[in-house]
């Protein structure tokens, strides 16, 4: 669909003409809660999205993410075998009441074992035997998981055990949890088929992935329930249709239905009531920016990369581009230059500025040719 592009030419200086904030038509039962495009990595639906709060066994993302690492560096191997300690097996075992793969003392588990009972049983003493044999303890890998969270731009993460047990101080946000979502599809895509696995059996006991939405969309393919009495019923998914991506993190539910019920429907919301568009190609010219003392009169301006963005469909003819830039530009000019940004302008959704590039060089006149410039001023004035 090509989309409509009216442009309103201002100055830098520019006060954009004010839009109502647009309720939003969707919500729902989770206390907390986010979705957001894969591609575009725009938020669709947000509620209290920054909070931290319980991430239960979400945060399992974290500690398959540093375990995917190091098979993507070459200092793990899947083959490569961890030893169960006893207090892996006392802490994640059956007695604690949490998930776990039934794993026993002294035991040696292929790492793509326990990747499989961390990501489909939600085993804590699968990630607790990660944890030890990856950093010497649980808590020195949550030291660890807590660089990886800050070098990541998770700002509202916080990790103190590789588990999500309760913990006053273990806490994420939903948003946080999309993002690390992202983050695991586009660096792993050799793992991520791992995370749509409906079952596993390990020493002999058979358990099913938890992740509802296994079960009741076709298109979802993962990523990690959640549940402890202070997070309720919890869960971060993806789901692709058509093409498009979507995630979702919701927390507080009440039960298993309720969470299986909500992550449906604002999954769906999110399909039927956006789509993708491309607003500009790579190296599109945009606008014609005047050049003060140019050798030329003007200077194009351009975008440098495809530009994507994620609109609600019935809002498409509302959508406003705005040029901002100063003007005249002085002289010279080189290519690639920043003069200036575009404004992505839709009612009820967050402003998106993207940058405008010179696209040639433009030199400035020489001494003769800039008094015939001041003189043209005088006599006619500005352009």
């Amino acid at each position: 669909m090509n989309l409509k592009k009216i442009f309103f030419l201002t100055f830098l200086s520019v006060v954009l003409l004010s839009r109502a904030s647009q309720a939003q038509s969707m919500d729902t039962k989770a206390r907390n809660a986010i979705l957001i495009d894969f591609e575009t990595g725009q938020i669709l639906y947000a509620k209290d999205h920054k909070r931290m709060v319980p991430p239960a066994s979400m945060s399992k993302l974290m500690t398959v993410y540093i375990v995917f690492e190091k098979l993507k560096d070459g200092s793990l191997s899947l083959d490569d075998t961890f030893t169960v300690s006893e207090n892996a097996w006392r802490k994640g075992g059956a007695a604690t009441g949490g998930s776990t793969m039934f794993l026993k003392i002294g035991q040696k588990v292929p790492v793509e074992d326990l990747i499989k009972g961390i990501l489909i049983q939600s085993g804590n003493d699968a990630c607790i035997v990660a944890a030890e044999n990856i950093s010497g303890s649980e808590e020195d890998f949550a030291v660890l998981m807590n660089d990886k969270a800050k070098k990541l731009g998770l700002n509202n993460s916080f990790f103190v055990n590789a588990t999500g047990l309760p913990d006053p101080d273990h806490r994420m946000s939903v948003e946080d949890l999309a993002k690390l979502s992202k983050i695991l599809i586009e660096e792993f895509p050799e793992f991520y088929h791992l995370f749509s696995e409906r079952n596993f059996t390990y020493n002999g006991i058979r358990q099913g992935n938890r992740n509802p939405l296994l079960y009741s969309m076709p298109n979802a393919d993962g990523l990690k329930t959640g549940h402890t009495e202070e997070a309720g019923f919890s869960l971060t998914a993806s789901a692709k249709k058509g093409g498009r991506r979507l995630i979702e993190v919701m927390t507080g539910m009440k039960s298993n239905k309720e969470r299986s019920e909500e992550a449906e429907r604002l999954m769906s919301w999110g399909f039927r009531e956006f789509d993708n568009y491309k607003i500009f190609e790579k190296g599109e010219k945009v606008i014609e920016i005047p050049v003060w003392f140019g050798v030329a009169p003007a200077v194009t301006a351009k975008v440098s990369q495809d530009v994507v963005r994620t609109l609600p469909k019935n809002r498409v003819d509302e959508t406003k581009l705005v040029a901002v830039y100063k003007k005249p530009v002085p002289a010279p000019v080189k290519e690639g230059d920043q003069l200036g940004v575009v404004r992505i302008e839709v009612p009820g959704m967050e402003t998106a500025e993207i940058p405008l590039y010179a696209a040639e060089n433009v030199e400035k006149l020489g001494f003769f040719g800039r008094i015939a410039a001041n003189l043209r001023y005088l006599l006619f004035g500005a352009e």
